[in-house]
């Protein structure tokens, strides 16, 4: 008896028979309306040119190797319970013919859940409704170990810590800053022959009129002859070297505040 598989483009594989040609899924409606008799195939033939095939063959998926594989193992199965002899007083535990069905049928549902999640994803379908909801999980807070007592402290630990908070109404009024503080704060980092930078000054800085009365004082300082100030190159750090020493007698009445 002569059979053939063949690959279609489609990627799927067709049997030819004598008594069949065709897709495994005609095959399939074929013996489920018992419109087939599978034992007219010579199951030793199937197996072998289908061996052969899956050699000659480079790139094959997975999945159809697989759906083969299932039918093929069955088939041998049925050939070699036909041929070895049986005990009379031993029954078949199953018909062979109805448990290939029964796999073919099983093959069927599955095909068609997959063709039918293949649908879904190119249709951009990928969201499943969940069936059941999430379980509910109750929090628990263990308060055996507490007493009235114990509430009661706690009360009162909130409700000093709130007392305690300064009103809003209250005024706050901002440090004065000075010149002369700015003045003391530069010449306090120049020594004779050393070198400081307005980055290295400010760096404490907490607010952005601080840094503008820094800046004025290094004017001053320049202004009076006690510093050089000098950058590198352009948007660069300014460079303060020391020209003079600084007294403390020198008036400068200039103040800031807020």
């Amino acid at each position: 008896m002569d059979l053939k598989i063949a690959h279609h483009q489609t990627g799927k594989y067709t049997v030819t028979v004598p008594v069949f040609e065709g897709p495994l899924d005609l095959l399939l409606q074929l013996i489920e309306h018992a419109e087939l008799d599978i034992t007219s195939v010579s199951l030793a033939m199937v197996t072998d040119q289908y061996l052969d095939y899956i050699h000659q063959m480079k790139n094959i998926a997975a999945e159809e190797i697989s759906a083969f594989l299932v039918i093929a193992a069955k088939l041998i199965q049925i050939k070699s319970e036909a041929l070895l002899p049986r005990s009379a007083a031993i029954e078949p535990s199953e018909d062979p013919g109805l448990s290939l069905i029964q796999q073919l049928q099983i093959y069927k549902q599955f095909k068609e859940i997959s063709n039918w999640l293949q649908e879904r994803e190119i249709k951009g379908l990928r969201n499943y409704l969940r069936i059941a909801p999430l379980p509910k999980i109750e929090g628990r807070f263990d308060l055996s170990d507490i007493t009235l007592d114990d509430l009661i402290l706690a009360a009162e630990e909130i409700l000093q810590k709130e007392q305690e908070k300064q009103s809003l109404d209250t005024v706050i009024k901002a440090p004065k800053i000075t010149i002369r503080e700015k003045i003391a704060l530069i010449t306090s980092r120049l020594t004779k022959g050393q070198l400081s930078s307005f980055n290295e000054v400010i760096k404490r800085s907490s607010s952005r009129l601080e840094v503008v009365v820094t800046f004025l004082a290094l004017l001053e300082l320049i202004k009076r002859y006690h510093v050089n100030a000098y950058q590198e190159s352009l948007f660069s750090d300014i460079q303060i070297e020391p020209v003079s020493e600084f007294s403390e007698d020198e008036e400068f009445e200039i103040e800031f505040g807020e």
